[in-house]
């Protein structure tokens, strides 16, 4: 039975929180800041060359989806690659995100001064990442995820492990999470005309 004055969740919130462990719920709440890792968590982690070198990299449009939401729920969002080139530039563009740090080795470094610049504690942020270098950024964060390809002994040390594999919405799930915890999604989603046409996802 509900305590007297409380709310219930709304619906889409109860469905994403259903299997989630209050510890995890507890660490999403405090989120205010989270960062994402792009090769293998953004994208399924492919590298596509042309003929004359060109690269290519496919994103998910629920995962970019996914974190306009987040910026629209008040959570900040960042991107921290160790890779370097335009193609995350533009996608960053599109979808509104100024934090982007390329070419990083020391993630755990990285997620430091980005909360810093935020104003927030490394309890208050987030990280998601798939592979060794993203390690340390893991470990300082009050909250890490991972995804399910990720090998063994990242995801060991994530607390949450999406159910999407990378570039196939496991950002999208993260982001969900994140809101439901803190009651935001219901929100979000009666909100009418939310990123409405013509908006890149």
């Amino acid at each position: 039975m509900m305590a007297s004055g409380a709310t219930r969740p709304h619906p889409a919130e109860a469905l994403v929180l259903a299997r989630v462990a209050p510890l995890v719920k507890e660490r999403a709440a405090a989120v205010r800041l989270m960062v994402f890792d792009v090769d293998g968590v953004l994208t399924d982690g492919s590298l596509y060359y042309g003929e004359n070198g060109e690269m290519f990299k496919r994103f998910h449009a629920l995962d970019g989806h996914g974190l306009r939401l987040l910026a629209e729920g008040g959570i900040g969002v960042a991107l921290i690659t160790g890779r370097a080139g335009a193609i995350v530039a533009r996608r960053a563009a599109e979808l509104g995100i100024a934090d982007v740090m390329q070419g990083v080795r020391d993630k755990g470094k990285a997620l430091t001064e980005l909360a810093q610049r935020h104003g927030v504690s490394l309890d208050q942020t987030g990280y998601m990442g798939d592979d060794i270098i993203d390690l340390p950024a893991m470990q300082r964060a009050g909250f890490s995820a991972s995804v399910p390809n990720a090998p063994i002994y990242v995801s060991q040390g994530a607390h949450w492990i999406s159910s999407q594999p990378g570039g196939s919405g496991a950002a999208r799930e993260c982001c969900d999470l994140l809101l439901a915890a803190q009651g935001r999604l219901g929100a979000l989603l009666s909100t009418p005309g939310l990123l409405g046409p013509g908006v890149i996802q």
